[in-house]
């Protein structure tokens, strides 16, 4: 990779092409009618394209060669680093360095985009996957030299693929008894363009594997390691409160509540609720007035317009369901922390990180029942699907239970302690189960 660096950059303007019209072009073309499928018409073939393949797997890709996509093929990545080598070189605000980003600009997203149907109509992709793009010009225009400030500290889905790449199985090691050895020596400087601090990198959450540092110093090499090395080695050091909030609240809770309204009686019996209790009071307004399509979904000449109301309860309903799955997989993780000996902070959050891969499969479950509604409207047989669901969720079970299952023997020798803590983890993994158990069968 690092040998073929121009070659890269030349399928990364390819994919920035594709890209472009993919987003722009279906926006500016009539909405597709019943008859319109995935290889007769852009529109659809544009939204099976982003939603059916390949978000889904630039998340897989996230698990199986960490952030991979981000440095070669990313267009976001690749247009910020280009517009930062153009730009102002301004030093990095301090706010834009807080901690909490990935999670905030991840949950402001994925509520957003419920509210214009961002899966279904090509403006709303272009307002909000178009507009994130734009930001991350502007950004890498104003703020560094060469880098990816935007992939750093902003981008919606930073911290997601942060928390996957935690399980990849390769990884760029950093020898430090090799890289001592080259002290006084000279090397040719090398541009890490997500700023990374590569002599103390430990993990693959921030490395965007791009394979310029590769050999650099004769201490830096990709390298094989089991997937559930970083986050039982250096889960403890390398967590956080954030993470935690963008695991538990965030992908199992803000993400879940979005994937369900659109078929959940609950969100349905609250919209009902509401309406009945403002009509009682004869206040009319909030069922009757919409908003533009860009605040709201506003496409009356195909039946599809959301009135304040709708807007609220979705919101109320999404945040809900975030709360509601946050709390009970704290408790159920509290226990396992407490069990394991005097309360820390640090121990929870360590074990929460053994939920990742059962985070990472929810995400992809949710994204993927995208995928098989426009399969079976172009009519593919799809009784393997319920199986695979399953069996996916089945696996990261048993995944993050073998994690949980090592963090506690970092943390207690007491089997019986451990077993306690194992249970705990079982606990919240039932209850992510449950929540899809509900989508995918009971509703």
């Amino acid at each position: 990779m690092r040998a073929h660096a121009p070659l890269i950059r030349k399928l990364q303007w390819l994919v920035v092409l594709a890209y472009a019209v993919l987003v722009g072009v279906p926006a500016f073309l009539p909405l597709p009618d019943d008859g319109a499928r995935v290889f007769n018409n852009l529109t659809v073939f544009a939204q099976f394209v982003f939603w059916g393949i390949w978000w889904p797997f630039v998340l897989l890709s996230m698990v199986l060669f960490g952030r991979l996509w981000c440095g070669v093929l990313c267009p976001e990545g690749a247009l910020a680093e280009f517009a930062s080598g153009k730009g102002l070189n301004r030093a990095i605000p301090r706010w834009m360095r807080w901690g909490g980003w990935p999670f905030v600009a991840f949950a402001l997203t994925t509520l957003y985009g419920q509210l214009v149907s961002v899966y279904q109509y090509p403006k709303a992709v272009l307002l909000v996957l178009g507009g994130s793009t734009l930001a991350a010009i502007v950004v890498g225009f104003v703020y560094g030299r060469e880098k990816r400030v935007w992939c750093k500290y902003l981008c919606p889905v930073n911290g997601v693929f942060g928390l996957l790449a935690k399980l990849a199985p390769l990884h760029y090691k950093v020898d430090a008894a090799a890289w001592r050895a080259s002290s006084g020596k000279k090397v040719i400087p090398i541009n890490c363009a997500p700023l990374v601090a590569i002599r103390h990198m430990e993990g693959a959450s921030d490395c965007h594997q791009c394979g310029r540092c590769s050999g650099y110093r004769g201490a830096v090499s990709l390298a094989a390691r089991s997937p559930n090395a970083e986050i039982v080695a250096h889960g403890e050091a390398l967590g956080g409160g954030w993470q935690t909030a963008l695991l538990l609240l965030g992908l199992l809770g803000i993400a879940i509540g979005g994937f369900h309204w659109t078929v959940s009686p609950w969100f349905v019996a609250l919209k009902q609720g509401v309406a009945e209790w403002l009509i009682e009071r004869d206040i009319l307004w909030p069922l009757d007035i919409g908003a533009p399509w860009f605040i709201l979904t506003d496409y009356p000449e195909l039946n599809d317009r959301f009135t304040l109301l709708d807007g609220a309860t979705i919101v109320a309903y999404m945040l809900g369901t975030g709360v509601a799955m946050a709390t009970g997989l704290s408790v159920c993780l509290a226990l396992a922390t407490r069990v394991l000996g005097p309360w820390r902070r640090a121990r929870f959050h360590h074990l929460a990180q053994a939920l990742i891969p059962a985070g990472g499969c929810s995400v992809f479950l949710g994204l993927s029942a995208l995928t098989v509604t426009m399969l079976k409207h172009e009519g593919v047989p799809l009784d393997w699907v319920a199986p695979l669901r399953f069996g996916l969720l089945a696996g990261a079970n048993l995944w993050s239970l073998v994690l949980a299952w090592q963090i506690a023997a970092r943390h207690s020798r007491a089997t019986a302690h451990r077993l306690g803590a194992l249970a705990g983890v079982a606990l919240a993994l039932a209850l992510v189960d449950l929540a899809w158990w509900l989508m995918f069968v009971a509703w």
